[in-house]
């Protein structure tokens, strides 16, 4: 069988969770890191020319002038025709489904006042994000609804998209998605290059206030780079999903919903958690009939050989400890028993609920950005959503009256700390 099924109360099992747990340190390797920082570094010192370089040697395009990297913009109007009218509807209705669960996020700052004191916060947009849409082996034009709809929300004044102009060139949806959401500059270049001069502008491409969006080693490499030097949204390793599943599930299901994630990169995890040996049995059954049945099955079979497990536990409660450690990105619960666990999931980038839903749904329907945390990440990060494209800030205004009041106890607070010009400048206003 090609799902390997395994006792988490065992040697063997506490070792595959361990690499399962460690995944992310794998997902960029220190050579790939090395590389992309001289990438990133030499587009930062030589801008233009580098640029064009790293286009004809990666992306295997020949251009005399970086201003030949910006793609020519045509309405989506005329591209129209070139769609099936199911494609087209479909893309339209996934719109609206983003813009619907995303409406909500979108905030006002606030004023408070007190006894002579004003305060504001203030939420403004960045001016310029850069988003990142791969196209390896497939364009992803889901990708530019889940980045480009949380952003116009969210007011960002100029939108940048960069993606392999191949991928561009290739793909209809791809061009009629970025003209029916009004993006105006699309750049055609990938990969670490593509980060490096989003980061730091060349002569032709103007610098960012951040980059968001999934990409491959190099891109995610690049990302960790330029870091602090220009905002990011994470560094999003390869798909995963954990299942956490009792003996109710559905194994044909099961093994359906953990192929969907395998076949997008041979790094990508699937991972069933159940208490019932059967029903892992089941499912690695029918992976394998599954596979067989795919037309393009290889992607899909190296990721189930290389992190592919069934992890077997005493019961729910230890499955869910062991889904909580791992973190994914998708959590599935499926069967009465897991379903009645959502509550109590804390680290997880998207929770999955009930065998009539699928993670697929989330890639391109539910509405949530299918940009999500990996590698353990949902830890402490978030899905993508307006919030990632406003920055806060704040305001305060005291009057003479309340410098007076407040001035004497800041004083005693930086005397407290040794900050002596602290003390005397609050001192000042108690005058």
């Amino acid at each position: 069988m090609t799902l390997r099924r395994v006792k988490i109360l065992s040697r063997r099992g506490e070792r595959e969770l361990a690499r399962l747990v460690g995944r992310g340190r794998s997902v960029v390797d220190r050579k790939t890191l090395r590389q992309a920082r001289r990438i990133v570094n030499t587009v930062k010192r030589r801008g233009d020319r580098a640029l064009l370089e790293y286009v004809s040697e990666f992306d295997g395009v020949e251009v005399d002038s970086a201003v030949e990297l910006r793609r020519r913009l045509t309405p989506h109007s005329e591209l129209s025709q070139q769609l099936a009218p199911e494609l087209r509807e479909a893309l339209e209705k996934a719109i609206g489904a983003v813009d619907d669960f995303h409406a909500p996020q979108v905030h006002a700052g606030y004023e408070l006042e007190r006894d002579g004191v004003w305060l504001e916060e203030r939420r403004s947009p960045l001016r310029r994000v850069g988003i990142y849409v791969p196209g390896g082996r497939f364009p992803y034009p889901s990708t530019v609804i889940m980045t480009v709809v949380p952003a116009r929300l969210a007011g960002v004044e100029e939108i940048v998209v960069a993606t392999p102009p191949r991928a561009y060139s290739d793909s209809p949806a791809l061009r009629w998605i970025l003209a029916r959401l009004g993006v105006q500059e699309v750049w055609g270049m990938g990969g670490a290059h593509a980060v490096g001069a989003l980061a730091y502008g060349t002569e032709t491409v103007r610098r960012v206030d951040k980059i968001v969006g999934p990409g491959n080693a190099w891109v995610n490499a690049a990302k960790r780079v330029v870091a602090g030097d220009v905002a990011i949204d994470g560094v999003p390793g390869p798909t995963e999903v954990v299942v956490l599943a009792d003996a109710t599930a559905d194994p044909d299901t099961v093994a359906a919903d953990m192929l969907a994630q395998a076949e997008h990169d041979v790094l990508a995890a699937a991972i069933l958690v159940t208490d019932d040996a059967a029903l892992a049995r089941s499912v690695a059954e029918a992976i394998d009939e599954q596979l067989a049945a795919l037309p393009n099955p290889d992607v899909a079979r190296q990721a189930i050989g290389r992190y592919g497990l069934a992890l077997l536990t005493d019961d729910l409660e230890e499955g869910l400890q062991v889904a909580e450690r791992i973190a994914p990105e998708h959590l599935q619960l499926m069967g009465s028993g897991a379903e009645a666990l959502v509550p109590r999931v804390r680290a997880a980038g998207a929770i999955v609920v009930g065998q009539a839903t699928t993670a697929v749904f989330g890639d391109y329907v539910a509405g949530p950005s299918h940009v999500l945390p990996t590698c353990g990440s949902a830890r402490f990060a978030s899905a993508l959503g307006v919030e990632d494209f406003v920055r806060r800030s704040h305001a305060i205004r005291f009057t003479v009256e309340a410098a007076r009041e407040w001035g004497e106890v800041a004083a005693v607070l930086a005397d407290a700390e040794g900050l002596a010009a602290h003390a005397a400048s609050a001192r000042r206003r108690t005058r």
